[in-house]
């Protein structure tokens, strides 16, 4: 058998054993990469967050999908950090300044876990965020009531499940960039969110983008990123 020579470190890499961190993405991208919470152990998690933290002190980083045990655990050894029991995420450090702002617009408190985590995802990212929650189809006055501050966003993420109708509607009101999220919300036959995916995709609203189910995290990236590119939205008529 024949035995390669170890490269030795690769630059841009901080190898963990268990995890490769890729320090050089913000450089790149200009957005640090997310620490994934699912399938790692709190152990792990706090430490991933500690080492991103280090690579990059004057940004904030970011876990997503964690557990009530690694929240615990990320709380007791990083005091520091922002827990969020809602969205399942941690945020350690300062986030950036906020440039453009995204709206989060939510169908029900139901929805709220995915909301949570877009919104602290758009404040990691460097937008300005303003929440809106339990604005659905079924009281459409509700949605009526806040035309205005969907107009004025450099960007829209909508969040919705059941039958997944609230951004066709949003998308017929205002014509802000939008991407919709479906969320796993419903009774038996939303098949875990998948006939809101589904709607979503068939939207008959123009410029309606869509991300996974319960990809709160996903639409934000997206989001934030145009927000901050955007120039200053104007303040449109209802």
């Amino acid at each position: 058998m024949t035995h390669l020579p170890d490269p030795g470190p690769q630059p841009g890499v901080h190898d963990l054993g268990y995890a490769r961190l890729d320090t050089d993405r913000l450089e790149r991208t200009g957005d640090a990469e997310v620490v994934y919470g699912a399938g790692k152990t709190p152990a792990q998690v706090v430490e991933l967050l500690r080492t991103l933290h280090a690579t990059h002190p004057d940004r904030a980083v970011l876990a997503t999908r964690l557990t009530p045990e690694a929240q615990q655990v990320v709380g007791a050894e990083l005091p520091e950090a922002v827990v969020d029991p809602v969205g399942r995420t941690a945020m350690l450090g300062t986030p950036p300044p906020a440039r453009g702002t995204v709206a989060v617009v939510a169908a029900g408190t139901s929805d709220a876990p995915v909301a949570a985590e877009a919104a602290t995802t758009l404040q990691v990212f460097g937008a300005g965020v303003d929440l809106i929650t339990d604005v659905g189809v079924a009281g459409l006055h509700r949605l009526l009531g806040v035309r205005e501050r969907l107009a004025v966003a450099d960007c829209l993420i909508v969040v919705a499940g059941m039958e997944g109708a609230l951004p066709s509607v949003v998308g017929g009101l205002v014509g802000v960039p939008l991407v919709a999220v479906p969320t796993s919300v419903g009774y038996g036959a939303s098949f875990g969110g998948l006939a809101a995916l589904l709607a979503m995709l068939n939207s008959c609203a123009p410029g309606v983008t869509v991300v996974n189910i319960d990809n709160g995290f996903g639409a934000a990236v997206f989001a934030a990123r145009v927000a901050r590119r955007a120039a200053p939205a104007e303040v449109k008529s209802p």
